[in-house]
């Protein structure tokens, strides 16, 4: 029995084998279950009840109340610039009523009054610049043309979003990279035990032989 036991002891190789098939298990669960509650289940839920529409510009205006932003010129240099509010209403193929546009959810997050927070520098002139820039963009380019915009009813019935943050590719990903980390460490076990129960029967057959 004693003998039998040693066959089977796994060699160092083997042992690392082993734990790193483990180690991966662990990482796809923790992945899974990490992902799922802190970020897979709150875009799944911006996602409920949204869709896509299309949309047309109603009017773009700048307000005059001004925004504080954050701007960083090197590792210790900060400091606070200040750009003008842009709103941009427009229509929808699901409601007449006007609804105002953002660049996503994460720019409405940031600031729900305004449809356009541009990259904050330190100049108050240039963010100025940059949003009569966009403004232009909407009323000259864009005009009367209609273009895919994305709603939520339940969250922001009266916001729309050019673009998704949290698109299905996104959440493609999320689901898919822990399941492939865990279905690798789960081959990594079986091939190492497969491989280890092999030699030890061919080690066995090669005993009676002799």
């Amino acid at each position: 029995m004693a003998r039998s036991r040693a066959v089977y002891e796994y060699t160092e190789a083997e042992d690392k084998s082993m734990r790193l098939g483990f180690l991966l298990i662990a990482a796809g669960l923790l992945s899974l279950l990490g992902l799922g509650c802190c970020w897979l289940r709150p875009a799944l839920q911006e996602r409920g009840g949204g869709g896509s529409a299309n949309c047309t510009v109603l009017a773009v205006r700048q307000l005059g109340e001004r925004f504080a932003c954050t701007f960083s010129c090197g590792a210790a240099c900060r400091g606070t610039a200040r750009y003008p509010c842009l709103q941009v209403l427009v229509r929808t193929s699901r409601s007449s009523a006007p609804a105002l546009l953002h660049e996503d959810e994460r720019q409405l997050r940031t600031n729900p009054k305004c449809s356009y927070i541009p990259p904050c520098a330190r100049d108050d002139q240039e963010n100025s610049e940059n949003v009569t820039y966009k403004q232009k963009y909407w009323k000259e380019k864009v005009g009367s043309q209609p273009f895919t915009c994305y709603f939520n009813q339940h969250l922001r019935p009266d916001d729309v979003m050019l673009k998704r943050t949290h698109d299905e590719t996104v959440l493609l990903h999320c689901f898919l990279w822990p399941v492939v980390t865990f279905l690798v460490g789960v081959l990594i076990v079986l091939l190492t035990i497969c491989a280890k129960s092999l030699a030890v029967r061919a080690e066995a057959i090669k005993k009676k032989k002799h």
